[in-house]
């Protein structure tokens, strides 16, 4: 099956998956909500994560969504991919158990930034294909919003109102940038870890690297991106101690020159 037709099929499965909508009255929160027997996908779990309206869903809009969990920002962006991007695509979905799109992003980049180019398409298909494609022992911190046999069995035994997993993570981002205390938070945490990881590296001039350091810029700018979103809020503040060394180390090849 082409890749395409392969991505219509998932989206049209989600389009069916929806339309097992039905109302009830949720009497914790007071007023109607909807419940779904889903077979394809667990619906309750992507509404709550994209913040999807589940009034009139439609075929366009579930082509989007499924857009979004192969990796692109929509579904037009998809037909014009490459045969490699597409390839890698479907190994996104298809490894979403593995490591999610936003995991895959990261972790892209970060090899990007440590070789000193840009990969293409072909080249990201191959690393995906020997580090995460033909090895078993991966695990994601993300959501595998697929329904596995199992879930699907248990489904269709099940009696009792689907549960709404609503604690299937800590609070989400889906707007940046960050404002208020949540954005304070983040500028805390960027600065503790800085010092944390200059006492390390130990530069020639530290002095030099904390005035170029910023670390309003750094989450604003460099770490958190657009098509991140939606992102768990722990998993985004774990991503700098994850990552800043790679900035401090930039920083002080920079004073350095």
């Amino acid at each position: 099956m082409e890749i395409i037709e392969y991505f219509k099929l998932q989206a049209k499965n989600l389009c069916k998956d929806f339309k097992t909508q039905k109302s009830y009255f949720d009497a914790d929160f007071g007023r109607e909500l909807y419940q779904y027997t889903p077979k394809y996908f667990d619906i309750d779990a992507l509404v709550l994560d994209f913040d999807i309206e589940e009034d009139n869903f439609t075929l366009m809009k579930a082509q989007h969504y499924i857009a979004n969990l192969a990796g692109f920002r929509k579904w037009t962006e998809m037909l014009d991919a490459s045969s490699s991007a597409l390839k890698l695509s479907e190994l996104l979905f298809k490894n979403m158990h593995k490591i999610s799109v936003t995991e895959w992003d990261i972790y892209i980049s970060a090899q990007q930034r440590e070789n000193g180019f840009a990969f293409d398409d072909d080249l990201k298909l191959d690393i995906f294909e020997t580090v995460f494609d033909q090895v078993d022992d991966h695990q994601s911190d993300g959501y595998d919003y697929r329904l596995l046999q199992s879930e699907k069995l248990l489904e269709k035994n099940q009696k009792s109102k689907p549960k709404k997993k609503m604690n299937k993570s800590s609070l989400q981002i889906f707007v940046l940038p960050l404002v208020d205390d949540e954005r304070l938070e983040f500028i805390r945490t960027a600065d503790l870890i800085f010092e944390k990881v200059l006492s390390t590296i130990e530069p020639k001039n530290p002095e030099l690297v904390r005035k170029l350091w910023d670390a309003g810029n750094y989450i604003d700018e460099i770490l958190l991106k657009p098509e991140m979103l939606p992102i768990d809020r722990d998993y985004a503040l774990s991503l700098i101690d994850a990552f800043l060394v790679h900035h401090v180390i930039e920083l002080a090849v920079e004073t350095d020159d």
